[in-house]
């Protein structure tokens, strides 16, 4: 369990390097919407920064499309409540403070969507 969280962590850790297919960055309501992307094209993760720090929602996919990870940073911290899809499981991790408050663990039984 603590391997597929800091597995997620270090996924919106620091820049994605050597890649072929080159990340967006646009301006979007004074803050700064960037996407990254695999090398087949497919979008790797999708967020925002604001002053130089992670901010707002953010999320992450894997090469063959479907959803890995989301939540939301509040000035470079991770808040609130976030996702991660390991196969046939989500794990739901609650953040106070960036830190870790409470898991919980669903069965392929309780999701509904992963798209």
């Amino acid at each position: 369990m603590k391997k597929i969280i800091v597995a997620g962590m270090l996924l919106f850790a620091g820049v994605i390097s050597a890649q072929s297919v080159k990340p967006t960055h646009e301006i979007e309501n004074n803050i700064i919407k960037s996407t990254y992307f695999y090398d087949n094209g497919n979008v790797k993760q999708s967020g925002y920064y604001k002053d130089g720090k992670l901010h707002g929602s953010w999320v992450a996919y894997n090469e063959d499309g479907t959803k890995q990870s989301m939540g939301e940073y509040v000035n470079g911290q991770k808040s609130g409540k976030w996702f991660f899809w390991t196969g046939s499981v989500l794990n739901e991790v609650d953040y106070s403070n960036s830190r870790i408050a409470d898991i919980k663990k669903w069965s392929k039984d309780a999701i509904a969507v992963n798209k």
